[in-house]
């Protein structure tokens, strides 16, 4: 089995070959801690959170690496209109960072680097390029020439002398080239600085990643991820410094999700609809949100609407009550007694392999979670039966265990809604109420027992009579 990715660095989907068998350098570009994430961020953070998950599904050993940049202009401006040290920003939202990210289901990477704990990294990567020429120090700035990189603009198709016919902004005289970007930036009066052998100062944003990244992956590694609002410039000035310094290429394969709007438009403070990881999320589950995301293709714009989230909490309140029910008949049996039952032309096993597939080709959710909800559509036939062999149990038992491995990097079974089974005190409730309407139906006592079921049913508890005995399950909505 291969996996295969779209690699924006060759605009082609290609087999995914780790420079090391069976492990993968994986680096996502973390935020800038200066405000609470928003929901495009968050839109980031699952997708390759799931596409992490996938690749240790399928057997990789993933070294994760999100770095958190916690020194930049807008955590500087921030602490100025408030009036506090530039750290106390970036520490409190560092910790409201992590809370989202929780909340989301996103797991904690392998490392989370923070920018201020690495300016070394990036002074010896800065002083590398400065002694090679290909940067320059103009009175304490350090520019990164970009006019010594041939290949500048691989990433982002964008040709040097288009851009700068497409320079617009004031240019700063200090530089070569109005493309030329900052490696380094001299003190300013009121700002944080850290020493370096071109004064004090404090790192650019673009080198902070190229030394983070280098760090703890190597001067090349597997794969690099973000928004797709980071190919240009942010991304290209990465491959740009980091070549440079190392005379190796840099990241092997690039992956950037798609943008998110809101009801059609580009999401801005200035528009009104700007909205956060936290504001969603009190109004939706994770699983919502994360089934939200995963119903449209990574790399596909997303639209955040209203209509879109109702249809992704129908889709889960779906899948959580098939897990509540599926949970109720295979109580008691272990996985591990229902991998010998299962043929390889079991249709389950089918299903299994096909989702693996899709997943595998570009990691494409929207074609995985059709076939989930065929393997729910199937299973539904055989949990509605009023009696079950032991063959039909273990196939259950193999659904159930099938769903519980996707759902380890999926996270789309509402497990706060889930009740039924997670909390063995309710369990044990309604297992004591359907046994006391057997004993008064045993009795007779029609009226008393037809009670109890109906209270239970209004409550969205459905008990059935079989012939095997009387069993409960949570009703579809």
């Amino acid at each position: 089995m291969s996996v295969h990715l779209y690699n924006t660095l060759t605009r082609t989907k290609e087999e995914f070959t780790p420079l090391e068998p069976g492990k993968v350098k994986f680096y996502m570009c973390g935020p800038t801690v200066y405000d609470y994430i928003h929901i495009g961020n968050g839109r980031a953070f699952t997708v390759f959170d799931v596409i992490r998950g996938f690749l240790e599904f399928v057997g990789f050993e993933v070294t994760y690496v999100f770095n958190i940049t916690d020194i930049d202009d807008k955590i500087i401006n921030r602490a100025k209109e408030e009036g506090v040290p530039f750290n106390q920003i970036s520490e409190r939202f560092t910790k409201i960072l992590f809370e989202d990210l929780e909340a989301l289901g996103v797991a904690k990477a392998s490392v989370h680097p923070k920018a201020t704990e690495h300016v070394g990294e990036m002074v010896a990567l800065i002083k590398t390029l400065v002694d090679e020429k290909i940067a320059y120090d103009v009175d304490g700035d350090v520019f990164f020439d970009v006019s010594k990189f041939e290949t500048y603009g691989k990433l982002s198709g964008k040709r040097l002398d288009e851009l700068r016919a497409g320079v617009r902004v004031s240019v700063d005289k200090n530089k070569k080239n109005p493309l030329d970007f900052a490696l380094w930036k001299k003190h300013k009066p009121g700002e944080p600085f850290w020493d370096s052998p071109w004064g004090q100062g404090r790192p650019g944003w673009h080198i902070e990643c190229s030394a983070m990244s280098m760090k703890y992956l190597g001067a090349t590694f597997d794969i690099h991820a973000g928004g797709t609002d980071l190919v240009f410039p942010h991304h290209e000035n990465e491959i740009a410094q980091s070549e440079c310094a190392t005379g190796e290429n840099f990241a092997r394969y690039w992956l950037h999700n798609g943008f998110l709007n809101i009801d059609g438009d580009k999401m801005s403070k200035s528009l009104g609809n700007f909205e956060t990881v936290r504001e969603v999320l009190a109004k939706y589950s994770r699983a919502v949100i994360r089934m939200f995301f995963l119903q449209k293709h990574y790399r596909s714009p997303i639209d955040l609407t209203e209509e879109g989230l109702h249809a992704a909490s129908s889709a889960v309140k779906r899948l959580t009550t098939f897990y509540d029910n599926l949970s109720s008949l295979t109580a008691g049996l272990g996985d591990s007694q229902a991998g010998p039952a299962m043929s390889p032309g079991n249709t389950f096993v089918k299903m299994r392999s096909e989702f693996v597939d899709a997943m595998s080709d570009d990691f494409n959710s929207p074609a995985a979670l059709s076939i989930l909800f065929d393997m729910v559509r199937e299973a539904n036939k055989l949990i509605g039966k009023q009696m079950h062999s032991d063959e039909e149990l273990l196939t259950l038992s193999y659904v159930k265990e099938t769903v519980d491995a996707f759902d380890q990097f999926l996270g789309i079974v509402d497990r706060t809604e889930s009740d039924f089974h997670s909390s063995d005190l309710i369990g044990t409730l309604l297992d004591l109420l359907v046994d006391v309407r057997q004993e008064l139906r045993a009795k007779k006592e029609w009226g008393l027992s037809d009670k109890i079921r109906d209270a239970l049913s209004e409550i969205g508890v459905a008990v059935e009579d079989k012939k095997s005995g009387p069993a409960w399950r949570k009703m579809d909505k």
